[in-house]
């Protein structure tokens, strides 16, 4: 009789913890999410997840810190100067709203990532006063080589003629050139390489400081 007693109790005790596990996992059931097919939408537990703008994180201030190496500025603003000039010589003649506002966020995520610190707050600076223009290739490589124009000249460099773009910076890509010129262009006179002396004073992209 006892034994039966106990086994009688030990037995309701299992089949009551059950039933409470049963009951917590009711409470709480596993995370669920899935994808609406039809429209894209991400569903969660609460209904459809917030997807997070592709512009959030675009504007902010400058996250690098700064770059002592001389040398190295001056390289990275040798092969980023290159870069943005063949990216807006590339851009679409008629872009759409998504490829202008692609192109607006990246000069600013550029200005927040760029590895110089200092040289990206400058950059930062030239973007509020001079707003990325992105209407056309030809409005947007304007653009920049007017911005590139306004640290030559800050540089006490010689002036761009920003007609001359396609050549400077053929990439060899077989598109229409903006213009009719085709030479390649000996000397560059935006090649901040052209003066070591400068490069060894860290001249980059910009250059912190006025």
């Amino acid at each position: 009789m006892i034994m039966l007693t106990r086994f009688s109790k030990a037995f309701l005790f299992t089949v009551f913890a059950l039933f409470l596990l049963g009951s917590l996992a009711l409470l709480h059931p596993p995370s669920r999410t899935y994808v609406d097919t039809w429209t894209g939408d991400f569903f969660g537990e609460g209904g459809m997840v917030p997807v997070i703008s592709p512009t959030q994180g675009s504007k902010g201030g400058v996250i690098m810190s700064k770059l002592g190496n001389a040398t190295a500025k001056a390289e990275l603003g040798r092969a980023s100067w290159k870069l943005l000039h063949t990216m807006t010589l590339r851009f679409p003649e008629e872009p759409t709203q998504d490829e202008r506002d692609a192109l607006n966020n990246y000069f600013h995520l550029f200005s927040r990532l760029y590895p110089c610190g200092e040289c990206a707050a400058e950059f930062q600076q030239l973007l509020k006063k001079y707003p990325p223009q992105t209407s056309t290739r030809r409005a947007a490589a304007t653009w920049l080589c007017f911005v590139h124009n306004q640290v030559n000249e800050r540089l006490k460099k010689p002036e761009f003629d920003c007609a001359n773009l396609d050549a400077t910076y053929d990439c060899g890509c077989g598109d229409e050139p903006l213009n009719s010129t085709t030479a390649a262009s000996a000397n560059d006179p935006m090649d901040l390489e052209q003066d070591p002396s400068k490069d060894r004073l860290g001249m980059g992209l910009v250059k912190g400081g006025r």
